[in-house]
C-alpha cells in the first residue's frame, strides 16, 4: 500500500513507538524522521508549525497533521486498519483494529486513556531514573514511589486479562498498542516485579506479532 504517511520522532520515545507499531499493524507504508532530544528538530519553526508543543510524535498524512500519540494510533487504525465505511458494516468481522461496534470501540478507548492518564504517569518516573539518569544521580526514593504507584496497576491489568486474550476480548485492537508499549518499557527496567501470569502471557503474544518487530524488541534508552 502506498501512502503519504510521515512520522516524526525518535524510536527511544514510547509515544513514537506507539505510532510506528500502529502503522506497521495497518500495513501502511510510511517514512520516519528522527526528532527530539539529541536529534533536535522539534524547536525549529518548521516543526513548531506542525506541532506547537515541540514534542514527538507528529504525524503527517497528506495535508493532515496530528499530534498526541494515542490520537495518532486511533487515526491510523481508523483510516488504514479497517474496511472502508459503507462496505456493509453489519457483516464485518469483529477483529478490527478500530472497532465499528460502539461498545467495543469505547472499551478500547477507555483503556487507551487509562494508559496515558494513569499508567504512564505512575511508571514514567522509574523509567526516567533507571534509563535517563546517570547511576550516581539516581534517586531510589523516586523509583520506589513509582514502583509503589505502578504495581497496583499491573495487578489490575493482570486481573483484567485473566479471561481475555487481548485488552478488549478475543481480538487485537488499537487498545493493545499503547498498553503493550507501556509494558515493554516497564518490563525493560532492571528491577524485580511480582508474578503477573496473565499480563505476561498477553505480552508474550504481542511480542510474537510481526508488526511489533522494531518496537517491542528495542532496548530502552
Amino acid at each position: 500500500m502506498t501512502s503519504s504517511v510521515h512520522i516524526w520522532g525518535r524510536m527511544s520515545s514510547i509515544n513514537v513507538r506507539k505510532a510506528v507499531w500502529a502503522a506497521q499493524e495497518c500495513g501502511v507504508a510510511f517514512t520516519r524522521s528522527d526528532a527530539g532530544m539529541a536529534y533536535g528538530v522539534v524547536q525549529t519553526p518548521q516543526y513548531r508549525a506542525m506541532n506547537p508543543n515541540s514534542l514527538v510524535p507528529t504525524l503527517q498524512d497528506g495535508e493532515l497533521v496530528l499530534w498526541e500519540s494515542n490520537v495518532i494510533v486511533r487515526y491510523l487504525c481508523a483510516r488504514y486498519g479497517a474496511p472502508a465505511l459503507g462496505t456493509g458494516l453489519s457483516s464485518l468481522p469483529h477483529n478490527l483494529l478500530y472497532p465499528h461496534d460502539l461498545a467495543h470501540r469505547f472499551d478500547a478507548e477507555r483503556w487507551m486513556d487509562w494508559q496515558q492518564t494513569t499508567f504512564n504517569p505512575a511508571g514514567g518516573k522509574a523509567f526516567l531514573q533507571w534509563v535517563r539518569t546517570p547511576a550516581d544521580k539516581r534517586d531510589m526514593q523516586v523509583i520506589d514511589q513509582s514502583v509503589a504507584a505502578t504495581e497496583p496497576l499491573l495487578h489490575l491489568l493482570d486481573a483484567h486479562l485473566q479471561n481475555r486474550v487481548y485488552i478488549t476480548g478475543d481480538t487485537f485492537t488499537m487498545a493493545d498498542i499503547p498498553l503493550g508499549c507501556e509494558i515493554h518499557r516497564w518490563f525493560g527496567l532492571p528491577q524485580a516485579r511480582p508474578a503477573l501470569p496473565h499480563l505476561e502471557r498477553w505480552y508474550v503474544s504481542l511480542m510474537a506479532r510481526p508488526a511489533a518487530r522494531g518496537v517491542l524488541d528495542l532496548i530502552l534508552r
